[in-house]
This record gives C-alpha cells, sequence and structure tokens, in this order.
C-alpha cells in the first residue's frame, strides 16, 4: 500500500473514535486545563439534585455543569469556527432530541442535541479537534453528551462566555459555581467571612430543596448550599497534618445515638471506599462552631451529600484562572 494511502486509510479508521471522545471519566483530581481533546470527568453522585447550570468557556474550549451550586462535570468542547461564530450570551434550553439530524448541513447526525436557539445553535456531541472547528454549535464527547442530556431539563440555563480578562474570575478547578442558577454572576469568594464572624447561617435565601455540604481542609471552611443557594458557612478546626484528600459521602440516616451516618460515593479515579462513617471518626480531625453544627443537622435528610476536599474551595490546587462570565454592566 502506497504511503499515502495508507496515511488516509489510517486517518479514516481512526476519525469515529476520536469523533466519540472519551468513553470514561478522567479522575475528579485532573487539572481542567490538561484535559485532552475528548476528555471529561463527572461525577453527578456529587450533588444528585437541584437546579443546573452549564457554563461554556470559548478561549478555553472548556464546559462546566454545576448542580445544585457544585461541579459535577467538567468537559473539552468545540465552539464555532471563523464566519460562524458560537454567539455568546445567556440560553435556557429549548428542545432536547437524542437521536436529532441537522436541517441545515446535509442531514449530519446530532446526537443528544440539546438546542440553544431556534436558528441551528445547540449542545451536542460532535468531532473534538482541540480547536473551534464547528459551525456554531458546541460540540461535546459522545459519552459526557449522553450523561448531560440524561441529566438536564427542558429550560435548563447554559452560559456562553467569549471574555478573558473580567472582575468575575473563577478558578477553572474550583468546585463552586461562579453563577445562580438562572446564569447571573455569583462569585463565592465575595461571600467570605468578615473577620468577627465565625459563621453566617441564612436560611431563609432558600427554604427548601436539596442540601450539598462542602469542607475543604486547606481553606478550613465548610458552606452549606439548598437548591443551589449558599445558606450557610463556617470556619472549622483541623487537625495538623490531617490531609482528608477527596471524597464524597451521602447521609445514610442516623444511628441509635443520633449520630448521622454516611455512605461513600464512588469518585473517578479513586478506588471505591467501602463502608460507612459516623461523625465519631471526623470531629476526632474537624472541628465546627456547636451552634453551626446543631444548624447543619437541622437540614440534613434524605439526598444530602457531603463533597470534602483537602483543596481550596474558589481556587484550585493548579492556580491557573480563568474567567467563566462578565457582564457589561
Amino acid at each position: 500500500m502506497k504511503p499515502i494511502i495508507l496515511v488516509v486509510a489510517v486517518l479514516a479508521l481512526s476519525s469515529p473514535a476520536f469523533a466519540q471522545g472519551a468513553k470514561t471519566s478522567s479522575s475528579i483530581d485532573t487539572d481542567v486545563a490538561d484535559l485532552k481533546p475528548g476528555q471529561f470527568i463527572w461525577n453527578g453522585d456529587l450533588a444528585p439534585e437541584g437546579p443546573m447550570t452549564v457554563i461554556v468557556h470559548i478561549p478555553t474550549q472548556r464546559a462546566y455543569v454545576y448542580r445544585n451550586g457544585i461541579r459535577i462535570g467538567v468537559t473539552t468542547v468545540s465552539t464555532g469556527k471563523d464566519g460562524h461564530k458560537t454567539p455568546t450570551g445567556i440560553f435556557t434550553i429549548l428542545q432536547k432530541n437524542k437521536d436529532h439530524k441537522s436541517n441545515l448541513y446535509n442531514n449530519a447526525p446530532m446526537p443528544y442535541m440539546q438546542r440553544l436557539t431556534w436558528d441551528g445553535i445547540a449542545l451536542h456531541a460532535g468531532n473534538l479537534p482541540g480547536y473551534p472547528a464547528s459551525h456554531g454549535c458546541i460540540r461535546m464527547p459522545m459519552e459526557f453528551s449522553k450523561l448531560l442530556y440524561e441529566a438536564s431539563s427542558m429550560g435548563m440555563t447554559v452560559v456562553v462566555s467569549d471574555r478573558q480578562v473580567t472582575p468575575e474570575v473563577a478558578d477553572i478547578n474550583a468546585f463552586l459555581a461562579p453563577v445562580t442558577a438562572k446564569g447571573v454572576p455569583d462569585d463565592p469568594s465575595l461571600r467570605r467571612l468578615n473577620k468577627d464572624e465565625n459563621w453566617r447561617w441564612t436560611p431563609e435565601k432558600s427554604p427548601t430543596g436539596p442540601v450539598t455540604i462542602v469542607l475543604s481542609t486547606d481553606n478550613e471552611r465548610v458552606i452549606v448550599f439548598r437548591n443551589g443557594v449558599e445558606i450557610g458557612r463556617s470556619r472549622v478546626k483541623v487537625a495538623k497534618d490531617f490531609e482528608i484528600g477527596t471524597r464524597a459521602l451521602q447521609y445514610a440516616g442516623t444511628d441509635a445515638d443520633g449520630n448521622t451516618r454516611w455512605i461513600y460515593l464512588p469518585l473517578p479515579g479513586y478506588a471505591p471506599e467501602k463502608g460507612q462513617i459516623d461523625e465519631k471518626t471526623a470531629v476526632q480531625a474537624i472541628t465546627l462552631p456547636d451552634d453551626f453544627n446543631r444548624l447543619v443537622r437541622s437540614v440534613i435528610g434524605p439526598g444530602t451529600t457531603v463533597l470534602a476536599t483537602h483543596g481550596g474551595l474558589n481556587s484550585g490546587q493548579s492556580g491557573k484562572a480563568t474567567t467563566v462570565i462578565a457582564t457589561d454592566s
């Protein structure tokens, strides 16, 4: 076989697999900047319920998925090429069709299509060369597109941003959503405790809904979200040299003594944890103010999850920051 024909044959064979992207999630601790085209991170168990928001950042060709205020996914994408730029702004999902075919481009398949505009812009699975190459749509890996399609609902907010430098900066490895469920900028760092505050509790901001608790031993902070809205924040004391790594747990009821019990949730890139953990184990290394602890216990119930990490909440380990959304006002 002639060399040029061999090259063409190899490309022809490799293209479908390349277009599919990774079959499984990368480790949850993967630096987002290091994801290769077609790779993604997904862990929906971190926040199984609550409002969802997707942020597409054109300059870095990344998309972030948040549920109940917590990042549950991030993926490489391919947005619109020159002459077919992806429009920016705040959109909502108008239509969903997992077997959609393009009406504009020769009946091209657009698996797991989620429409953003009626003139042809959508989220869908597609080829991911590592740079903007679409006709305006936002292409994602096949498996990620499927996961997002199954998790999302009509009306979900999608923010598309092309801004490079703005005041609203969120680290690319941060776990907390930089926008509300409606796509409005909401920098969590602006809600920092004052010097004279040990904790803050504002349940009236979101009276009902699923609860997710985030703990950072590096920041020595606990933040409580309900239905995607922060309702509590507290300082914590962490035992010297104690590192929790990254783990997730889900509420599993209480024991005979009234202590809450938690089941480990699987995390991408980690060996499965076995068994349960109770408060007695945690309090040996982590101490919350008594009053705040009582308030948190009052909102814990079925479906409550905890994300514990040694990394920072508003700044990831890499220290590489990027703007994900900004307004002109």
